[in-house]
């Protein structure tokens, strides 16, 4: 006669594998760090049900999610001329030729962005408001800064020209990042240069490395 499991006795104990959800890069090739923050994003939730952006400032390169956590575009960007993870407190605040050379930072974070327009009236997606740091279209106002043969080389460190915010090529603005972000907001992940990822993104964790459990005994 068989033995049943019951009180007092161990079930089976063998090791079980979690669920997690992972963002689906579609083929998109991506810096370990992106990764992580998009599974985690994706695993925990933590974009409310919004359609969110990465941007790897190390690889000069943007991702755009849909609300699912899957891909629906990356492209090369142009970022803050100076490296740096932090905004200078009230830099917002000040004419633009005031800002100075090492103040021309991207600043490393999570972001709740939204759809808005600059002093200049063009529509932008607000990164950090109170910085004045935005995602817009690449402008092209002065030829010797050579901003569109930035973005088609294959370097990065010639992406940093801008005052912080984060060009992008005017198609790919079009076509993705505004249909993300219209009339909406969505949420943006910019990830550190100079410090490390856990010291900007606490909470975040890599749901592929989750440990197994045994399964639950009695």
């Amino acid at each position: 006669m068989g033995t049943q499991a019951g009180f007092g006795m161990k079930m089976d104990t063998s090791l079980r594998q979690q669920s997690v959800r992972l963002a689906d890069f579609g083929g998109e090739s991506a810096s370990d760090d992106a990764r992580l923050i998009a599974h985690w994003v994706a695993d925990s939730g933590d974009n409310q049900g919004l359609s969110f952006v990465i941007i790897d400032k190390k690889n000069a390169k943007v991702f755009v999610f849909d609300p699912q956590a899957k891909l629906n575009g990356a492209t090369p960007v142009l970022i803050g001329a100076a490296r740096g993870d932090d905004s200078v407190t009230g830099i917002g605040k000040r004419p633009i030729h005031e800002v100075r050379p090492e103040e021309r930072t991207t600043a490393a974070g999570r972001f709740v962005a939204e759809p808005g327009r600059n002093a200049l009236g063009e529509d932008v997606v607000w990164v950090d408001y109170e910085a004045a740091v935005s995602m817009h279209r690449v402008r092209v106002t002065d030829p010797a800064e050579r901003r569109l043969e930035r973005l088609a080389t294959p370097e990065t460190d010639d992406n940093r020209i801008s005052y912080g915010c984060i060009n992008i090529p005017v198609a790919f603005y079009e076509n993705t990042v505004k249909p993300a972000f219209n009339a909406r907001y969505g949420v943006a992940y910019v990830l550190p240069e100079t410090k490390p990822l856990g010291a900007v993104f606490a909470n975040a964790y890599d749901p592929q490395k989750r440990a197994t459990r045994p399964a639950k005994t009695r």
